[in-house]
């Protein structure tokens, strides 16, 4: 950023700034905190220009004072713009790029909930899968771009995402197909598909040997009414009535109710199901156009399954860690 006066420029780069002015500048105020001139800005001018130009200069007291009070009025504008400029250098520099392009979901946009299902005991299996190392939604850039715009549009409705997996890696994939090929049955197991044995799961669908999970195409989440109490937490030595029963029945997911619980392997949890009430399928109407508005394509099976065509790649397999904490993130 430069600009021209008449006797004298400026010069801004972040955390710098440069003013050609005579030494009566320097009884001005202050610069702001973090906006320092840089060595041999203020009342000196550069060695090139002529020492007759410099004693003219000195001995020219109007021209100095209308610089300097521009100067003054000037400085505060310059300052607030350098300060812009290395917060935004900062906010970029605190996503922390993983393996394939993916970041955390959290660095994108902290206010999108997140509940990790895989990395707890709430799910399907009853503990944590292969490579969960923390609960956290690792997601492609473009990916949680485009959640950040949902999330944008949903809060002005007092609404937002929750997040139940993200990237997945193929370690948890080949989990789950070991799980589904063991042949033993729990109560648990029934929790979550009460119409189909576990050996079934793959067949049908539900299951498969390569996710695009594991490409950072596809998603799990559901909508939350952030004027409701959500309050009620999963309790693992409770009993609860299976995926398909009344929200207050089932197990708790602090979240609308979208007439099954997450992971519902049932017909009921096709997103076209015609067992759920009007006001259910208002609501997964109400997510999946949220979602196709930035792209994302449903799976009919699944009403909280959601991917992005030309998102995936690869499939990978690191682990998910633990975000680093910011010092911005603390109490």
């Amino acid at each position: 950023m430069t600009g021209q006066g008449r006797k004298g420029a400026w010069r801004l780069i972040p955390g710098c700034l440069i003013v050609r002015v005579n030494e009566a500048l320097k009884a001005g105020p202050a610069l702001p905190p973090r906006v320092q001139a840089c060595p041999g800005s203020l009342g000196h001018p550069p060695s090139h220009e002529p020492a007759a130009k410099k004693t003219s200069m000195a001995a020219t007291g109007e021209p100095v004072r209308i610089w300097a009070q521009f100067a003054r009025r000037l400085l505060p504008a310059l300052a607030l713009a350098s300060l812009s400029l290395q917060a935004q250098a900062q906010a970029q520099a605190r996503v922390q790029l993983l393996p394939g392009g993916f970041v955390y979901l959290h660095d994108i946009d902290p206010s999108i909930m997140q509940d990790m299902r895989y990395a707890s005991s709430n799910n399907f299996i009853g503990r944590p899968l292969a490579g969960y190392l923390a609960a956290e939604c690792v997601v492609k850039r473009e990916v949680g771009s485009r959640l950040k715009a949902i999330q944008r549009e949903l809060l002005t409705r007092r609404l937002s995402l929750k997040m139940f997996d993200c990237y997945r890696p193929t370690r948890a994939v080949a989990d789950m197909v070991r799980w589904s090929r063991d042949r033993r049955e729990t109560p648990r197991d029934r929790r979550f598909s009460p119409a189909f044995q576990k050996q079934d799961l793959f067949r049908l669908g539900y299951i498969a040997s390569h996710s695009r999970h594991s490409t950072g195409a596809a998603l799990d989440l559901t909508l939350v009414d952030l004027t409701a109490d959500n309050s009620a937490a999963f309790d693992s030595s409770a009993t609860y009535a299976d995926c398909t029963a009344s929200a207050q029945a089932r197990a708790p997911e602090g979240s609308i109710d979208m007439g099954t619980g997450y992971d519902c392997t049932d017909p009921k949890g096709h997103t076209a199901a015609r067992s759920i009430t009007p006001e259910q399928r208002r609501w997964r109407t109400e997510l999946v156009a949220a979602m196709k508005r930035q792209g994302f394509v449903n799976y009919s099976k699944e009403w909280w399954h959601f991917s992005l065509p030309g998102a995936g790649g690869p499939a990978y397999d690191f682990p998910i860690t633990p975000r680093q904490i910011d010092a911005q993130d603390r109490p």
